[in-house]
């Protein structure tokens, strides 16, 4: 298994493109970077499969070649990460995209994985989509706001005290935007 230099990245645009294989991968992915205090969508770990599968399941249901990717990173047969990009199909908003659960599985951090997932998301809004914006919230607090910074998103507002993580552990909500693509 090859694990130096940049991550291969496949897009998927519909749940039948997922094998058996990638889905067991995603949902590992999603538990380690969560059960290791991750900002990636269930904020209360411990988590397991029972909680996890679920929502990878209805996450799948979602892909859309119109308007949904899932976009992963791997060396090999390794999974070493993945990120949801969604457009809304309402006419109103269409021309910008969300950005979900971008993780990076922690056997593979510091490789420039997330960095990698990221560019690749801005190509397919872009290129695939034709969007002009791109949106995210994250998570207060973790140092994300440098890494999206980085790649050359910047914070546009923050809803103060959003995340309650605990009773002595409340976050804001980042809200962040890539314009133009």
């Amino acid at each position: 298994m090859r694990h130096a230099g940049t991550p291969d990245i496949i897009r998927f645009t519909d749940a039948g493109e997922v094998t058996p294989e990638l889905r067991r991968r995603l949902i590992d992915c999603w538990i380690a970077v969560t059960n290791l205090g991750g900002a990636a969508g269930f904020p209360f770990p411990p988590v397991q499969d029972d909680e996890v599968a679920p929502v990878i399941e209805e996450l799948l249901g979602r892909l859309h070649p119109q308007h949904t990717r899932l976009i992963a990173a791997g060396f090999g047969d390794a999974l070493a990460g993945w990120v949801v990009l969604r457009r809304d199909p309402y006419r109103l908003v269409a021309h910008w995209g969300t950005v979900h659960h971008l993780q990076t599985h922690p056997a593979f951090r510091g490789r420039g994985v997330g960095s990698a997932l990221m560019r690749e998301l801005r190509k397919t809004a872009r290129d695939d989509l034709g969007l002009e914006q791109l949106r995210l919230a994250a998570r207060g607090g973790e140092g994300l706001e440098d890494f999206y910074g980085r790649l050359g998103w910047r914070e546009v507002g923050r809803w103060p005290g959003a995340l309650r993580l605990s009773p002595d552990d409340t976050r804001d909500e980042v809200l962040m935007l890539l314009d133009p693509l």
